[in-house]
């Protein structure tokens, strides 16, 4: 039997094929609608008003997780997971909840934003078939989801259990909607109730100054030979939003997707679209030709673009900045590799499923007379199943409930004897031994305790924190409350860098992060500025990433430090700082003190810069080492760490790209 992951997913994407047509009527009612009054759902009183921040011209950065899932996902339920879109925004604010394991988990440090994005494709669904309450339950193929969430169904023995009835649960439904056996009506009901709920708890939990919540879910597609293709869908506000998501049965193709945001947007309701784990699409998600095979166009490319200006760059399913098949001469380019397709144990290629590979893509397409698809802001998240984001390497407990709640089941320490037995019997190919030891096989040891979004807005608000999704203002971290900054302008000078009034001036002469800058006469200069998270580790190391394109159409990238911890010069030649003496001691995880910096800020030019040159430019900012989460496990276990696993990582931030353009 696969690992749970792979065959709650792999059922699925089997039995669905192509988009079915009968279903495609409700995604073409966009005039249904869910309204709102005006304003805010609470109705706060002069006193409380007064305690809302001001706006800030200079903007603060907020951090949010824009990828979480709940009880109302099909998978996640099946994983065990009972928390709902009310808990996962207590959770982001800062509470305790339950994990579907029984322990409790909380944030270290509470989010300023949030969305619970669950998956549309049968959303409330196997929720509904467990609950004997309902008429849906009342079906034969529910039956066997009836005892799901019963207390000795937490054991490898009862998750084994609750897989086969989700395995054969799926292609029952589905075919029964196609044949007709199945009322599809009543299908679609449940997911309106589930979706009327989740947009209840955005708008009950959305606090305007404190804590912003969004409309959201997730669009749930993939190709044929199983590349991911999926999308959180983020609505600006909540007043007016569609009665039912736009989801794989309405279309497999993401096009489709976008065509259906259009006709939203045609009728004032604003949204947008976000990719995430590129790295496990085989080389689908960015691809130089469209759905149908043809090569792109203007018309293909400007509609991605409006409809997709983010990209998540990382999450707990691995890192998709870069691949070292792809940046061999980065040397941080193996960071949360996770090398598979998404839910199955086959290769993802790498060229076609990494950001920075896209941008380069981008700028060869652009040289080629199309307008660039790929000109687009990172964001990072969580992708949690469990209502609770899991980014604390020191304590992570990863994403899918009931199957990783453990450091055996996640494949950090050596499964012990009945823990193994039952492996043994239940999921006996995921099992694999290293250094004489047994493990649980991959994917779940290459999963990452990664990511949170940054945004710069004026304040805690939907519409500021829009705006700053929409002008691409965003940052990744893989965990930390890094604070990145990236400016980028023809006209700063020498004394930018230590000025107190240093952003302001970036703000009023140049561009931030996500922005174009046209080069004139002369060279553009950058300025970065990173703070270390207050309750994280030291910065090490301040990088700017470039990729550009000549006259023939072949794209280059390089990676500059361009400052160092401790003052130390970085090497002319090499483009490096030294090493700056930064430890783990694997014995115990604990660091090299008074070592690294709290800031880094550096007022970069270009060594190598060319005017005649198309180019983009991201600062990237990475911290001392310290263990990963799975060194973490066996430190705690007492065992020696898996020597096929990283023992050390580097947590880092990485701010949206900034795009040069000749000729301005």
């Amino acid at each position: 039997m696969r690992h749970a992951t792979l065959l709650a997913i792999s059922a699925l994407l089997v039995a669905l094929g192509h988009a079915d047509p009968s279903l495609a009527q409700e995604a073409e009612e966009p005039a249904g609608q869910i309204s709102f009054p005006s304003g805010s759902v609470f109705e706060m009183g002069d006193e409380t008003l007064l305690l809302r921040p001001p706006p800030d011209p200079d903007r603060r950065a907020y951090f949010g997780d824009l990828h979480v899932h709940t009880t109302y996902s099909f998978d996640a339920f099946v994983f065990g997971t009972l928390a709902t879109p009310y808990d996962a925004y207590r959770y982001a604010k800062g509470e305790a909840i339950e994990h579907p394991a029984g322990f409790e988990v909380k944030l270290r440090q509470p989010l300023d934003f949030n969305a619970v994005t669950d998956h549309a494709m049968f959303m409330g669904v196997v929720r509904a078939a467990a609950d004997t309450s309902t008429e849906f339950s009342k079906l034969e193929l529910a039956q066997p989801l009836h005892d799901l969430n019963a207390p000795g169904n937490k054991g490898m023995f009862g998750i084994a259990g609750r897989l086969r009835a989700f395995g054969s649960f799926l292609p029952a439904a589905i075919a029964g909607i196609r044949d007709g056996s199945i009322d599809r009506e009543s299908v679609l009901e449940i997911t309106r109730t589930a979706w009327q709920d989740s947009v209840d708890a955005a708008e009950l939990y959305n606090d305007p100054g404190r804590f912003t919540t969004f409309v959201a879910y997730e669009y749930t597609s993939s190709s044929d030979d199983r590349g991911n293709l999926h999308r959180n869908v983020i609505f600006k506000g909540g007043d007016k939003i569609p009665a039912l998501p736009f989801s794989r049965f309405h279309s497999q193709n993401p096009e489709g997707l976008w065509d259906w945001m259009d006709g939203l947007r045609a009728q004032g309701i604003e949204s947008l679209a976000i990719p995430h784990n590129s790295n496990g699409s085989n080389g689908q998600m960015f691809k130089l030709v469209d759905w149908a095979g043809d090569p792109l166009d203007d018309a293909y490319a400007m509609q991605r673009i409006r409809n997709e200006p983010l990209v998540e760059i990382t999450q707990v399913k691995g890192t998709s900045e870069t691949h070292p098949a792809l940046s061999p001469n980065d040397e941080w380019a193996d960071f949360e590799i996770m090398p598979y397709r998404v839910a199955t144990t086959l290769p993802s290629d790498p060229p076609g499923s990494y950001v920075r590979d896209a941008l380069r893509r981008g700028l060869a397409l652009e040289s080629g007379g199309i307008t660039n698809p790929y000109e687009f802001g990172f964001v990072g998240a969580s992708d949690t199943h469990t209502a609770a984001m899991s980014d604390d390497e020191s304590n992570f407990f990863s994403k899918v409930g009931l199957l990783d709640a453990t450091a055996e089941r996640r494949g950090s320490v050596p499964m012990s004897f009945l823990p193994r037995l039952a492996f043994r019997f239940a999921a006996p190919d995921q099992l694999m031994e290293v250094d004489g030891k047994t493990y649980t096989a991959a994917p779940l040891s290459t999963f990452g305790a990664s990511g949170v979004t940054g945004v710069w807005a004026e304040e805690n608000t939907r519409e500021a924190i829009y705006e700053a999704f929409r002008r691409k203002e965003t940052f990744a971290t893989s965990g930390p409350r890094i604070r990145l900054r990236f400016f980028g302008g023809r006209s700063f000078e020498a004394d930018l860098l230590l000025a107190p009034d240093a952003v302001s001036r970036a703000y009023a002469s140049g561009t931030t992060m996500g922005g174009e800058l046209p080069v004139g006469p002369g060279e553009p200069s950058f300025l970065l500025i990173a703070l270390a998270d207050p309750e994280g580790t030291k910065l090490q190391r301040l990088q700017v990433i470039k990729g550009w394109v000549d006259a023939e159409g072949e794209t280059f990238e390089a990676v500059y430090d361009v400052a160092c911890s401790g003052g130390a010069p970085v090497d002319p030649e090499t483009h490096r700082c030294p090493d700056n003496g930064a430890r783990v001691d694997l014995t115990d995880c604990s660091i090299t003190q008074d070592v690294g910096e709290a800031q880094l800020r550096a007022l970069w030019r270009d060594p190598d810069f060319d005017p005649g040159h198309r180019a983009f430019y991201y600062a990237r900012v990475l911290e001392n080492p310290t263990c990963r989460w799975s060194t973490w496990d066996a430190v705690r276990a007492g065992v020696a760490p898996r020597s096929d696993l990283a023992k050390t990582l580097q947590e880092r931030a990485w701010s949206s790209p900034i795009q040069v353009v000749p000729g301005g």
